[in-house]
């Protein structure tokens, strides 16, 4: 049987298989891709004038063999009578020569590999280009499917190289794997990181992208709630262990304004009585929530307990504010006035209105802070009862005129059904 040599084969799938982490019999698949489109190729060329569609070739296989460093192009043909391609089918007088049994409709296993000078430049080259995408392709399935369970974890992050706002970073997704390259955009950093060469962070794998587009396949985050809260499971062996359980976080990795810092509210609870969840994850003297706080490069946060009821919940979201009444003026639209003192009035409000925004977003609620001293119950009362009177006006205007219209569309339905019902009778 005829064999184009390939001299250093063996050495050349062990290399791409080291230089890319792939193993073997991937980088041997890609290998038998690309010379069959080499082949396919070579093919074309001959028969310049003549049409292939795409399916052409499907009866063509490329056998390597690594010990003698070459490889084979072998056709499976039908058996037929009279022959109209010679590519995809051969005589049956021709087969019989060498099996008598074969009959029609069999198929068999030819050699149909070029001479070692005719294989051409242009088919290597061919031949080259595909197998460059080939193994990109291996290398994105095998990411693909190396990280799809450890979406939405935490890994450790080395920063490699800089591509206009977004910065490469080396991943792994366990001891002794290699490293893979992982994005992290622009909106997905942190204001008080300092993303120098070789830095080390702990990132949030957001998503792993699928599709044959360029660039890292890990898309990863330092702003995302999802970062806190693994962090606080990683420390508290309470969260970990279940006896703890996160209920919400609200998170501002990006403030609107470079006056604010990033800032963080979490809300825990428990349903043990003799452990208290915001003690937990706080740990002794601030240990554990200290550490949250410096891989977050200073963050503030807040850990809050959660209470089933609303009243207590916005109160606890306002911390550090302390809060007299909290008054859940429209349970139905989730809006509460929340009472304080004058001192407390910028303390629950936050720099620029960060903290009642997180409480808000922590919650739930529409927050709106009120001076208790200047606070006239009844007055906002009757406000209230005015804005629901006239939102429920509005909406009943509003079906009236879809009643209406819909009455119409009959009407008009039935007009046209008596004109047809004529005009048939007519007929």
């Amino acid at each position: 049987m005829t064999m184009v040599s390939l001299p250093g084969l063996k050495e050349l799938i062990e290399n791409i298989s080291r230089d890319r982490n792939l193993p073997r019999h991937a980088v041997q698949a890609a290998l038998r891709e690309a010379l069959l489109k080499g082949y396919e190729r070579y093919r074309r060329t001959q028969s310049i004038n003549k049409h292939f569609d795409d399916d052409y070739f499907d009866n063509l296989e490329v056998e390597l063999n690594i010990e003698e460093e070459g490889f084979r192009v072998l056709a499976t043909k039908s058996i037929v009578e009279e022959v109209s391609s010679t590519d995809r089918e051969i005589a049956l007088s021709e087969v019989q020569e060498v099996v008598e049994e074969a009959q029609l409709g069999d198929t068999v296993v030819l050699d149909v590999t070029p001479d070692q000078g005719e294989f051409g430049r242009m088919a290597a080259i061919q031949t080259k280009q595909v197998l460059a995408q080939k193994l990109r392709d291996q290398q994105r399935k095998m990411i693909q499917e190396e990280f799809q369970d450890l979406e939405g974890t935490v890994m450790q992050a080395r920063v490699l190289r800089f591509e206009r706002q977004s910065v490469i970073l080396a991943v792994n997704s366990g001891f002794n794997q290699p490293e893979v390259e992982a994005e992290l955009p622009k909106r997905e950093q942190l204001p008080n990181d300092n993303y120098r060469a070789n830095a080390t962070f702990k990132v949030y794998l957001k998503k792993v992208r699928e599709g044959p587009q360029r660039g890292p396949q890990l898309l990863v985050s330092r702003a995302a709630a999802g970062l806190v809260v693994e962090l606080f499971s990683t420390e508290v062996p309470e969260i970990e262990d279940e006896v703890v359980r996160i209920v919400a976080v609200a998170r501002e990795a990006n403030p609107p304004s470079r006056s604010l810092g990033p800032r963080t509210k979490i809300a825990v609870d428990t349903l043990e009585r003799d452990v208290d969840p915001v003690g937990a994850c706080i740990g002794a003297r601030g240990s554990r929530i200290q550490v949250v706080v410096n891989e977050l490069r200073g963050e503030k946060i807040d850990v809050i307990r959660w209470s089933p009821d609303p009243a207590t919940y916005i109160a606890n979201g306002l911390s550090p504010a302390r809060v007299d009444e909290v008054r859940l003026v429209n349970p139905e639209g989730r809006q509460a006035h929340v009472l304080v003192g004058e001192d407390q009035l910028s303390l629950a409000i936050g720099k620029e209105g960060q903290n009642v925004r997180l409480a808000a977003r922590l919650t739930g609620w529409k927050i709106d802070i009120k001076d208790v001293a200047k606070y006239d119950a009844a007055a906002e009362d009757s406000k209230i009862a005015q804005a629901m009177a006239t939102k429920q006006a509005q909406e009943e205007y509003e079906e009236e005129e879809t009643i209406d219209k819909y009455n119409l569309d009959e009407v008009d339905l039935y007009a046209q059904s008596d004109e047809q019902s004529q005009f048939d009778g007519e007929d």
